[in-house]
């Protein structure tokens, strides 16, 4: 493999610090050579790395652009890949000479980048934005840059993330902490806690909020201090910000260093308080020296940092939060030392410089795949993007196994809110009623998936079990294969519904895989004969939960103690809930009582599940926690894994728990409830409409007594997991199958 980069030359900052480490691991792997349009530090530094670098200097940019275009046809290079405004200008024109497939890495917000420099943003902001909508692929340095290419419309198929990597291995700084500080003019014994940035001194970094956060700190607490090193045009007016609000002589502005190492060895706390961000290498080299990192909620930076595990995350310019933040760290050196060492090993396990370059390396791999094969397409049908984390965990769930059997099918999925659907699951996302878009990718499709969950149903509408039969059968006329994936039928109440469903199914529907008896029952009932049928189990069951230090910064974060006992309740509005809340409250109460257990409450859908809860909570006595955010499948699970006993009406929320060996029990507001619960041999729940405050009691007695014969729940787990294997199975046979001959 073969890649030429492009860049012009001038870079300095994250993206110089990332390109040039970026090539040097990339060299001894594959054949790489950088070129660019300005001698100077720059190329001078890269030389020195060992990087193959070439000057093409004036300001003509055709000649340039043909002088390129013989280096591309003579060195056989496979790949261009561009960065900046001048580089991405360049490889625009270069692949329409040359056809070869580009790739920009996009280091920050092309919208920011000439932030207070009006005519350099009407020049080269204007440039760089037309390039980059020229170009074939694009790489996000952070997971939030992707996010925010695609919502300014940019193919998540054509996206990629990749992060900042840093060199982990051991350093001694130059100078000792204390002789440091002395050496840059803060005034700070061994008793001070220090707090300090890196960064450019410009309006992205708002540095003001830093110092009115400190400010407020250091009244509270007078041995903080604040380094800041960086140099730029803010300089003068962040210094007498300081002095305005009387805390001058405790901020120190060093000025632009090169000595990184001595600077965060001096550090007790690290800060970024950007208004935007990709992912800065100011949070790898705090978290490379061990340190507590608060920071504001920009770009990547949540991926790396864990609010409440190890870090504090903060909305930008919000000063008296930092300030809260900066208090309790300042207060706790154990808590400092715990967050530090958490974040030290997350960043040396995701995000160093191996890290990085491998993952280079894959994104170059996939693109020349894709440029030589192509890429299949598949159309996923379901409940998506209505806030439900049931539902939506289907699609995750279905998008991984998909993606585990062939890492290059392109994806389009029917969903409420496309475009968090494209930013979540990064594949391409219509609106669910767009029925035009729907015809048009299945004549494309290599298969349809109506995928999972209860849509063969009519209770909720007929017009939903009617839109979803149309899907299946507009599917089949226009050549597409289709499947019904790990779902459930019924109830379908109405005899013209029934005989609609059983005659659209057993046209149009080549397998279908069932995660309960019930529903095999209910399709032999409905006379449904001609497709592949076969038991499985629901498609969420081998979802992973968070990692433990997420999950603890998420409790923590809420005020719930990370190792406490507790008992989950997911409840959920429906008709007959409203008579029965006295009756769970009783329950919960003397769940408290009898066992120790605190009650959570927990919502699987947020704008529905919040409210259930609340109506309960307010006839109870013993303390209790409610979350009332929309979580993550993988944090919902971690969440719901610390349970000691989950109470649920929602099934999704038993699923969940069930994957983690929870003890469950159930209230049955639908068949599917009971259905999954006898499936899997468990046998604790009742009827909505018959529940009682001591049957609930009871159950719940019981679900405790089960907890403490992990072997039974075990059996549970082992059993969904097997029926799971069903569901890949099909996957792998129509995976393999030739394309449509539509297409």
């Amino acid at each position: 493999m073969k890649v030429l980069h492009l860049i012009s030359g001038g870079d300095t900052g994250g993206a110089k610090t990332h390109v040039h480490t970026l090539l040097a691991g990339l060299t001894p792997r594959i054949q790489v050579k950088m070129v660019c349009f300005t001698e100077g530090p720059f190329t001078q530094e890269a030389r020195a790395l060992g990087i193959d670098t070439e000057v093409i200097p004036g300001r003509n940019f055709f000649a340039n652009l043909k002088k390129l275009s013989h280096m591309v046809q003579e060195e056989g290079f496979d790949l261009i890949h561009s960065h900046g405004a001048r580089g991405n200008m360049m490889a625009a024109f270069l692949s329409k000479r040359t056809g070869l497939p580009t790739v920009s890495t996009v280091h920050s917000d092309y919208r920011l980048d000439y932030l207070g420099r009006p005519l350099s943003r009407l020049t080269y902001g204007t440039i760089n934005t037309l390039a980059l909508r020229k170009l074939d692929y694009r790489i996000g340095v952070s997971d939030a840059m992707v996010d925010l290419l695609i919502s300014r419309k940019f193919d998540p198929e054509r996206l990629f993330s990749i992060y900042n990597g840093l060199d982990f291995t051991p350093r001694t700084p130059a100078m000792n902490r204390a002789e440091y500080l002395r050496s840059v003019g803060l005034e700070a014994d061994e008793t001070c806690v220090v707090a300090g940035i890196a960064a450019r001194l410009n309006p992205v970094k708002d540095i003001a909020t830093l110092i009115r956060g400190f400010a407020k700190a250091h009244r509270a607490f007078p041995a903080l201090r604040l380094l800041i090193a960086g140099d730029g045009e803010e300089m003068a007016n962040l210094k007498q910000l300081a002095a305005d609000l009387g805390v001058a002589k405790a901020v120190c502005f060093a000025g632009w260093i090169s000595d990184t190492d001595s600077f965060y060895n001096a550090l007790d706390i690290n800060t970024l308080t950007s208004i935007s961000e990709t992912f800065p290498y100011a949070l790898t080299e705090g978290a490379r020296a061990g340190l507590p990192t608060i920071s504001s909620k920009v770009g990547g930076v949540s991926y790396l940092i864990d609010h409440g595990s190890n870090g504090f995350l903060f909305p930008p310019g919000e000063d008296q939060a930092l300030a809260d933040h900066l208090l309790t760290l300042a207060r706790d050196p154990d808590l400092r030392k715990t967050m530090g060492q958490r974040l030290y090993e997350k960043a040396k396990k995701e995000f160093s410089i191996e890290a990085t370059v491998q993952r280079q390396l894959e994104i170059y791999d996939s693109i020349l795949r894709y440029e030589k094969n192509g890429r299949d397409r598949v159309v996923i049908c379901g409940a998506y993007g209505r806030g439900n984390a049931g539902d939506d965990a289907i699609l995750l769930a279905i998008l991984t196994e998909l993606r585990s059997i062939d890492p290059d099918l392109s994806f389009q999925v029917f969903s409420r809110n496309p475009m968090e659907t494209r930013q979540t699951y990064r594949v391409n996302a219509f609106y669910t009623f767009h029925i035009w878009k729907a015809i048009y990718y299945f004549k494309r499709a290599k298969f349809f998936i109506n995928g999972g969950g209860s849509l063969m149903q009519d209770v909720t509408s007929y017009r939903s079990l009617w839109f979803y039969l149309w899907t299946l059968a507009t599917a089949k006329h226009y050549g597409c294969p289709v499947i019904m994936y790990g779902c459930g039928i019924g109830p379908i109440r109405n005899n013209g519904n029934r005989a609609r469903a059983a005659r659209v199914m057993n046209r149009s529907v080549d397998s279908i895989t069932l995660r309960d008896p019930d529903s095999l029952k209910e399709l032999e009932v409905l006379g449904v004969t001609e497709p592949k049928i076969a038991l499985s189990a629901d498609t969420t069951v081998s979802l992973p939960p968070a990692s433990p230090d997420i999950i603890d910064g998420i409790l923590d974060s809420r005020g719930i103690p990370a190792n406490g006992n507790y008992i989950g309740f997911i409840l959920r509005p429906w008709p007959g809930f409203e008579e029965k809340t006295k009756d769970i409250a009783a329950a919960a109460d003397y769940v408290y009582e009898t066992y120790g257990l605190t009650p959570v409450f927990f919502p699987i859908e947020p704008r529905l599940d919040v409210a259930a809860a609340q109506r309960v909570i307010h006839w109870m006595n013993a303390p209790h926690y409610i979350l009332t955010e929309a979580y993550t499948a993988a944090q919902t699970i971690g969440i719901l894994s610390r349970m000691k006993v989950v109470t649920s009406m929602r099934l999704h929320g038993l699923i969940f728990a069930a994957g983690q060996g929870v003890p469950l029990v159930g209230i049955v507001y639908d068949q599917k409830v009971s259905s999954f619960l006898s499936y899997i041999g468990q046998d604790l729940y009742e009827d909505l409409n018959r529940l009682t405050a001591d049957k609930l009691k009871s159950l719940i007695d019981g679900a405790v007594s089960r907890g403490k014969n992990p072997a039974l729940l075990s059996e549970s787990v082992e059993k969904l997991r097997r029926m799971d294997e069903v569901n890949r199975k099909v996957l792998e046979e129509y995976a393999a199958q030739k394309k449509n001959p539509a297409e």
